[in-house]
């Protein structure tokens, strides 16, 4: 059997439309067939080369998406055929069966665990978790990455509690899945920071108290106007290492905490004034906001199925697989919040 997918031939260059051949399954692995894929920055960066010398080219993309079980390999317990089922990097219950390497006409193509920027893909059962009730497939695509990253790192690495004050510096499709977050948190303020009008706008659909232009001044004093003495929490969603000396630096002395999810450019160096952690503050990492699929997927899909908020304007119009260069093209300028592939286009 064949799929069509949007390859990585090369860093900078164009993605090539293709027609793969999907192997054999092994033990552990699951074929899938793909409904919805997302992006987030981590594509952008393969497709420019800024993650550094790739050696896996040619190889598929994508981490986030939503599809149906076609069939299942050996040993796979977790879904069966006809499930619904999230598609994420982030590594639940189940087989780590690594990644599938596909066939493109005498080529070798490489594929990690999950791979979404196809028609069908051959995934590890641990990258899967079933849809929670409730939330159709297109929104489901949000639980792949940006709801546990971004909710994660709110709920499971800030641990934040009603009345908290938080700013959040990016307002992508993590950003403001942490906003939402936040929001139904109750905490008392959401700053977001974003130099994005539209962001700016869709932050304040999605929860934000107050948004700051970063253009207009320096956003360390503006948020320190808005809260005295800098915010209980921060959020930076940029991988920008002076948007990530801002967080910390927003955060307040003595129990201030600021997490870094963004991805940095490769070979970048973030510098900071070490006085920031004599005055009592933290700065954290996170993987995938610490979220556990298993335990949190259901969670945060009841949060995005709630009502509360308008997912439609987070998710972008649909592309179409062909178009998948496009989607990278406008997420990295800005231009949609959250692109959504429509594997039916």
């Amino acid at each position: 059997m064949k799929t069509e997918a949007s390859l990585l031939g090369e860093p900078g260059k164009a993605l090539v439309l293709a027609q793969i051949e999907i192997p054999a399954l092994k033990r552990g692995q699951v074929l899938v067939q793909i409904a919805y894929s997302g992006a987030c920055g981590t594509q952008v960066m393969e497709w420019r080369g800024d993650k550094g010398e790739d050696k896996w080219v040619p190889h598929c993309l994508g981490h986030e998406g939503s599809g149906v079980v076609l069939e299942t390999g050996p040993e796979v317990a977790k879904v069966k055929p006809g499930d619904q089922v999230v598609l994420s990097w982030i590594k639940g219950h189940g087989v780590e069966a690594g990644g599938a390497v596909y066939d493109w006409d005498g080529r070798q193509v490489n594929a990690g665990g999950v791979t979404t920027f196809q028609r069908h893909a051959v995934v590890s059962e641990n990258r899967l978790t079933p849809v929670p009730a409730g939330l159709p497939l297109d929104a489901a695509v949000l639980l792949g990455c940006a709801a546990p990253t971004g909710m994660g790192a709110v709920f499971n690495v800030l641990q934040l509690k009603p009345g908290a004050t938080l700013a959040i510096f990016g307002t992508g499709g993590i950003g403001l899945n942490a906003c939402m977050a936040a929001a139904i948190g109750e905490a008392a303020t959401v700053i977001c920071v974003d130099p994005n009008l539209e962001r700016r706008a869709l932050a304040e659909a999605f929860g934000a108290t107050h948004v700051v232009d970063p253009g207009e001044g320096d956003p360390v004093a503006a948020i320190r106007g808005l809260v005295a003495g800098g915010v209980d929490l921060a959020v930076e969603a940029t991988g920008l290492p002076a948007v990530m000396e801002q967080a910390v630096n927003a955060t307040r002395p003595q129990g201030g905490r600021a997490v870094v999810i963004g991805n940095a450019r490769h070979g970048s160096v973030l510098t900071l004034d070490p006085g920031v952690f004599n005055q009592g503050k933290s700065l954290m990492g996170t993987w995938g906001g610490d979220s556990a699929p298993d335990r949190d997927y259901p969670r945060f899909g009841a949060m995005l199925a709630s009502g509360r908020f308008d997912l439609k304007r987070l998710l972008s119009k649909p592309y179409a697989l062909a178009q998948a260069d496009e989607a990278l093209q406008d997420l990295a300028a800005g231009r949609v919040g959250r692109p959504l592939i429509d594997m039916s286009l």
